[in-house]
């Protein structure tokens, strides 16, 4: 719990004598009430407690729980503090091999007992020592030794550093670490000389304030109307009231739109064949025979054909196809949002007008209108006494702000779409950064961009290009001129031309003649050739550099059969590149915005849900939360920073069994099944964990929380900018750090001394030790000092009188002569408020010896009390011996009256100005 109250100064002095420092607020504790004694019988009629003569409206009164810590000035001790030198133990974060060389260093001597239990904290020890043992090792000695180690760390001749190179790590981050290490040695000392140069024990008074309506008083003038004789005004009373009602409604319209661009290569391969066979074949015979006798006269004839024929045909074709579709998608999405307000505000005015008039025909008269105060009675009880132990914490909500580191790199990561990779990195180089294992190899850097984007993109257009124009020439004597046409493509400008000449003779012409028109190439010769000529270098250096359309005209002279070709080099224009890199880097950009839109949106609905998941907790939640946090660092202080919370054994069951130990479902029903023994350590884990939890009103704990900047400075600006709507959480979020009061429970104090100075063994410290004789004061400081009342919370249920009821006794008393356990009869100033069965206190606190706490067992008359017995001689004579009975809420400390202001008004005619506020 967080109590916002004033700080306490240091009151030196004994216990019963210390004077308050400071109120802090304190929640109602939740200790139920001890049963009341019994009373005894009654001897004698019981008066009546006397009337309140005040009006007091007890039913509207209203309780404040508050605390007084009382600091007090005891030297501690150089023995035991076992935790606090424990955690300092722990703090030093030792490594392998420093406590053996701060023993070996000269000038810095250690105790071989010593070196052996500081050995055990140094890193990958087994297992750290208890606290116990350091119960008895002096803190200046423990102060030295940590002194040590720090120089020992700066001279970087330590244990084993770092890298293991024994060098101490002095070179470059090493020496930076070297002396961070060393750093945390100093503030170790440091936090180890101011825990226990103060005294950590003091007291807490539980105290509590109740106010109670007790009247109207009249207040200051408001305002006055002077009225000559027989003058007649107008008085007008307004009041009025004003609702406001705000209406807000939200109108978000949602656009998304998604295209698909496709581009499709269709090549297609058509192939037919078609054969065809005849065959043919015609035989004919013909024949005649004619011849007869002179009688007969024949003729005979006979013929003979054949005919074959033979067809065959066959067609064939082929038709292949493929088809290759290039995608590029982009989607978009446009939010429109509309928020309308209306405002209605309804008022009501009622206005009273009155007429006055001052009836008398010589006197003037002055009405005056006054305010009306509420009087509270106000009064401070103290029920209840309570040993404390005081410490200071760094970062109290350091767990709780990891949510909020986590919204701050979220909030952070929110921001305008920003695309920084430049047109010239889109290139078809091959970088050795961008090769990856399981990838193709010798990938290009523009493929590599596309797949760190997510879009598959086109490839840069070809560096080089050729083109070969050629023919045959007509051969003839005579001149010849042929133009060669071509067309160079877009994008692309001429690099190299080189012009080929195959060449033949004419019977009748010794020598041939033949150039290039334009380009300056001209020659002749006597013999066939084959003659390759460039002209794009010097000394003819033509047609470089030219785009589009173009036309070379080649002429021949006397020239036989000739092939004149042309090989054309092209090179790609920068323009052409550069334009490739525009479109590569719009399709780069359009898919890093698409999902850079998408993670933004993501961000934001995270963002909403932790707020939110923050925000939307109730307010106990948030107090338990704070008290657990409060808790944690108590003993985080307590046993060390490397305190574990679960005892190591039980965690190493808890994994070798298989459980689930990241979501605390080890202990599930039917999910266990250890081993045997393996619980050891965690029962004996259970006793500590059982007397924190009851040696500290954990209920009754006040903190102070201080500013941020008892923080570490980097963090300053970020804490600053935490908000919470609940206030009391966002103060505890800001603290810097925390001084926290424990409060231990009503007997438990001998119990809590012994574990702070002699650590979890409990170990046996001398009964004259200073703490422990302070907290065995206190504790029977309590018993004599508010005796009947219940620890903590008081009981309301209990049959007493309402408040506090005193007197005192001038003679001498003491214990009755016959018998000390028979009761005694005391004169008395006034008997009158005692009841028969509460108990008394008898003497002051100036006599801590002789007070004492007894029962009213009758009041037989107004000027006497019969008490169950004494056990000491009081003398009254000399200074009248008070007799106080406690009431229900404890000891009346103090008692005054408030005012605040009402809406009544008072009116009254000519109002003595003496009397006037």
């Amino acid at each position: 719990m967080s109590d916002h109250a004033s700080e306490p100064s240091s009151t030196t002095g004994h216990p019963s004598s210390a004077a308050p420092a400071a109120a802090v607020g304190i929640p109602a504790p939740t200790t139920p009430p001890s049963p009341a004694t019994p009373p005894a019988p009654a001897l004698a009629p019981t008066p009546s407690a006397p009337a309140d003569p005040s009006p007091v409206l007890a039913p509207a009164s209203r309780h404040i729980p508050k605390a007084t810590l009382v600091a007090l000035d005891i030297t501690p001790p150089s023995s035991g503090q076992a935790l606090l030198k424990h955690s300092f133990a722990h703090q030093l974060a030792l490594r392998p091999g420093e406590v053996e060389a701060t023993v070996q260093s000269a000038g810095r001597p250690v105790g071989a007992e010593l070196a052996r239990l500081l050995a055990g904290y140094e890193e990958g020890a087994a297992e750290p020592p208890e606290p116990a043992p350091f119960a008895g090792v002096p803190v200046d000695e423990l102060v030295a030794f940590g002194l040590a180690v720090a120089q020992l760390r700066r001279d970087g001749s330590g244990g084993r550093d770092g890298d293991g190179d024994g060098d101490g790590g002095r070179d470059g981050d090493g020496k930076r670490d070297a002396d961070a290490h060393a750093d945390r040695a100093v503030v170790a000392v440091q936090n180890l000389v101011f825990n226990t140069r103060s005294s950590r024990l003091s007291m807490l008074n539980l105290e509590r304030l109740e106010m109670a309506p007790a009247g109207i008083q009249r207040g200051e003038l408001i305002a006055t109307v002077p009225l000559a004789p027989l003058e007649e005004t107008a008085v007008t009373h307004k009041e009025w009231s004003v609702t406001s009602r705000e209406f807000t409604s939200i109108v978000t319209d949602s656009l998304e739109s998604y295209s698909e661009t496709g581009v499709t290569d269709n090549t297609e391969l058509s192939q037919s064949t078609a054969s065809q066979q005849q065959h043919s074949n015609q035989f004919n015979i013909t024949g005649t025979v004619s011849g007869g006798i002179p009688v007969i006269n024949g003729s005979a004839s006979s013929g003979f054909t054949a005919q074959d024929s033979s067809s065959t045909s066959a067609s064939e074709s082929r038709k292949h196809a493929s088809g290759l579709t290039q995608k590029a998608s982009s989607r978009a999405k446009q939010e429109h949002k509309v928020t309308i307000s209306t405002l209605t505000v309804a008022g009501t005015e009622e206005t009273t007008t009155r007429t006055v008039k001052n009836p008398s025909q010589t006197q003037a008269v002055r009405i005056d209108y006054f305010s009306l105060l509420r009087t509270w009675r106000v009064r401070l009880y103290r029920y209840g006494l309570r040993a404390a132990y005081d410490i200071v914490v760094p970062e109290p909500s350091a767990a709780i702000r990891k949510d909020y580191v986590e919204l701050a790199a979220l909030r952070a990561a929110l921001g305008p779409f920003v695309f920084d990779l430049p047109h010239d990195d889109i290139t078809d180089d091959v970088r050795p950064a961008d090769q990856a294992p399981g990838l193709p190899p010798n990938r290009k850097h523009y493929r590599y961009l596309g797949d760190l984007y997510g879009v598959q993109v086109p490839d840069p257009p070809e560096a080089v290009k050729e083109l070969f124009p050629n023919d045959n020439v007509p051969a003839g004597g005579g001149w010849h001129f042929y133009p060669m046409h071509f067309r160079i493509e877009d994008g692309y400008a001429v690099s190299a031309v080189t012009a080929e000449f195959h060449l033949g003779m004419l019977a009748d012409n010794s020598r041939i003649h033949y150039g290039v028109e334009g380009s300056g190439f001209e020659k002749d010769s006597g013999d066939p050739l084959h003659d390759a000529v460039v002209l794009s270098d010097p000394p003819y250096n033509a047609f470089k550099g030219r785009t589009g359309e173009q036309n070379v005209l080649i002429f021949l002279h006397n020239v036989g059969p000739a092939w004149v070709g042309l090989k054309v080099t092209t090179a790609r224009t920068p323009e052409l590149f550069s334009s490739w890199q525009s479109q590569v880097w719009n399709m780069l950009h359009d898919a890093a915005q698409t999902r850079y839109l998408a993670e933004q949106q993501d961000i934001a609905n995270r963002i909403t849900a932790l707020e939110d998941r923050l925000a939307g907790v109730d307010t106990l939640t948030l107090r338990r939360e704070e008290n657990d946090e409060i808790m944690k660092c108590v003993l985080r202080h307590l046993l060390g920073t490397e305190y574990e919370f679960m005892a190591p054994g039980a965690v190493d069951a808890l994994r070798a069994a298989g459980v689930d130990t990241a979501h605390g479902a080890g202990f599930a029903p039917g999910v266990l099944h250890p081993p045997d023994g393996a619980w050891a350590g965690l029962r004996r884990h259970e006793d500590l964990v059982r007397f924190v939890n009851q040696a500290v009103e954990w209920e009754n704990v006040v903190t102070f929380l201080y500013s941020y900047f008892w923080d570490v400075p980097d963090s300053w600006d970020f804490v600053r900018r935490i908000r919470h709507p609940d206030p009391t959480r966002q103060a505890f979020l800001r603290a810097g750090g925390a001084r926290i009061v424990l409060t231990i429970r009503k007997g438990w104090e001998d119990a809590w001394v012994r574990f702070c100075e002699g650590g979890f063994k409990d170990a046996d410290i001398p009964a004259d030790h200073p703490y422990l004789t302070v907290a065995q004061e206190i504790a029977a400081y309590d018993d004599r000092y508010y005796p009947g009342i219940p620890p903590a919370n008081p009981g309301r249920a209990a049959v007493r009188i309402e408040d506090t009821v005193s007197t005192e006794c001038t003679a001498v008393i003491g214990p009755n002569p016959v018998n000390p356990a028979l009761p005694v009869t005391i004169p008395v100033t006034s008997s009158r408020g005692f009841t028969v069965g509460a108990p008394v206190v008898i003497d002051s606190t100036r006599h801590r010896d002789l007070q004492e706490t007894c029962t009213v067992v009758a009041v037989p008359d107004p000027g006497r009390l019969t008490v169950d017995r004494l056990l000491h001689r009081h003398d009254g004579t000399v200074t009248p011996v008070p007799v106080v009975q406690p009431g229900e809420k404890g000891e009346l400390i103090a008692e005054w009256n408030e005012y605040t202001p009402s809406s009544g008004t008072d009116i009254q005619l000519n109002t003595n100005l003496p009397q006037m506020s």
